[in-house]
């Protein structure tokens, strides 16, 4: 992988973070191959010189980063094409090799929407405003209930197969918000279908779209193990 992410070139003393306009605020973004999800940690290794700026601004400012998903394109050496709605990020641990490389901890805050990009100098940048939860008007009860057990199948099947599995309790916490964002964190899903649970505002849809996929992946793994 390339800097578990990556994207353009350096160069200016202009602010990168913090209010700038009525329409939006402006912060660095880090566009990715994965959609990286509000509560959920994300390792990085930095490499590019544009990102390496990136991570000394963040920790310099102590300001989040944003995280997109590549719609096309690529994460090294810029013209991508990027979707709208990402996740900030905040670094929790952060180590510079002496090549000027960073290891990077960071994790997922809260979902925001770019309304604009910025010139790629001397990194990716955005004006981006805020896409909060919308409190679901529905019972949660059963969303959660089938969310979990279809987790726990998934999980059972994977390690079956020798695959990477979570062990222990999934969707043990009674706020539906963080179970829908949990679930969607623990499923194992490809970027655009992460992308999809990403951009829905109602956590019981974000649940029942979850298990869908999840059901779908049942059915794939059943088929692996009988073969």
């Amino acid at each position: 992988m390339p800097d578990e992410p990556t994207s353009d070139e350096p160069t200016s003393d202009e602010p990168t973070s913090g209010p700038s306009d009525a329409t939006g605020r402006e912060v660095p973004m880090f566009p990715l191959g994965s959609v990286l999800f509000p509560r959920a940690v994300l390792p990085l290794h930095v490499f590019e010189p544009r990102y390496r700026a990136l991570v000394t601004h963040c920790l310099t400012a102590e300001v989040p980063f944003g995280v997109v998903l590549i719609e096309r394109g690529h994460e090294v050496g810029g013209g991508d094409t990027r979707f709208a709605v990402g996740t900030l990020a905040r670094i929790v641990q952060a180590a510079e090799t002496p090549d000027g490389r960073w290891a990077v901890v960071a994790v997922g805050t809260e979902r925001v929407r770019v309304v604009e990009w910025r010139p790629d100098d001397p990194f990716p940048r955005a004006l981006v405003v805020p896409r909060p939860e919308r409190p679901s008007a529905r019972d949660a009860t059963v969303a959660v209930s089938s969310a979990r057990a279809a987790l726990v199948r998934v999980h059972a099947l994977r390690a079956e197969l020798g695959l990477p599995a979570p062990a222990g309790d999934v969707l043990a916490g009674t706020d539906v918000a963080e179970a829908a964002w949990e679930a969607a964190i623990l499923a194992p899903v490809g970027p655009l279908d992460a992308y999809a649970l990403l951009d829905l505002d109602d956590p019981v849809d974000r649940l029942e779209r979850v298990t869908a996929l999840l059901e779908d992946e049942i059915a794939v793994l059943q088929f692996r193990l009988s073969g």
